[in-house]
């Protein structure tokens, strides 16, 4: 019954696939995560009321990540071919797409973060301060705790990005579930492959979302 419906499908195939999309995602997923909270951490603190308040530094900042965030992503991957072949030694492969999904995802989520930050009560930072708290006690124990509901809620947003990039980045060969989808189902004309690559995507998405909710849900303390 299964030959019938999906005959030009190997799970072999499929299961690979998913394992790279998969890799791609969670190393991509941590990456940007780390450059995230740091980028949004140096807006908010440069920022105009800041603890560093820096109007320079904080401009210079927002224009790296605005450019980064406002490129498309599959312009990105090539105008960073130089950058990644020196890094990786090939443009080929998941270890090859992983460059281009951190710079592309990580300027994406600092903004989110940046946004989190700025909600964080004012009032708690100031009776923190006021106690002569150091700057990482501050961002350790409050800034990052206090906005821990929407960075979780950022990260998976971004992390759902990382999927869709990662199949954009299989179009020209980095492998994972949209490589499979071009090369195995478009490109011949299969069109159970391409469902199958597409639904497995779609699945993966859903369980982003619903672990991302599920975790917002236990941290948010209103």
């Amino acid at each position: 019954m299964a030959e019938d419906l999906f005959p030009h499908l190997h799970w072999d195939r499929v299961f690979a696939a998913t394992q790279e999309t998969l890799y791609m995602t969670a190393l991509s997923g941590v990456a940007t995560f780390i450059l995230g909270i740091a980028l949004g951490l140096a807006l908010f603190l440069t920022a105009r009321g800041g603890l560093f308040q820096n109007r320079i530094l904080y401009s210079v900042i927002s224009l790296v990540v605005n450019i980064f965030r406002s490129i498309p992503f599959i312009i990105l991957i090539v105008l960073l071919i130089p950058f990644t072949k020196a890094l990786v030694g090939t443009i080929l492969g998941a270890n090859a797409a992983l460059p281009a999904l951190i710079v592309g995802a990580a300027p994406f989520y600092a903004r989110l973060v940046e946004i989190a930050l700025r909600e964080v009560d004012k009032g708690v930072i100031e009776a923190t301060r006021s106690m002569g708290a150091r700057l990482s006690t501050l961002i350790f124990r409050v800034l990052l705790p206090e906005s821990s509901p929407a960075l979780v809620s950022g990260i998976t947003v971004t992390l759902i990005a990382l999927v869709s990039y990662s199949a954009m980045a299989g179009v020209i060969g980095a492998g994972g579930l949209g490589n499979l989808a071009y090369l195995e189902g478009f490109q011949r004309n299969h069109n159970d492959v391409t469902l199958v690559a597409t639904v497995t995507i779609l699945v993966i998405v859903f369980i982003i979302q619903f672990c991302g909710d599920v975790i917002t849900s236990l941290l948010d303390k209103r």
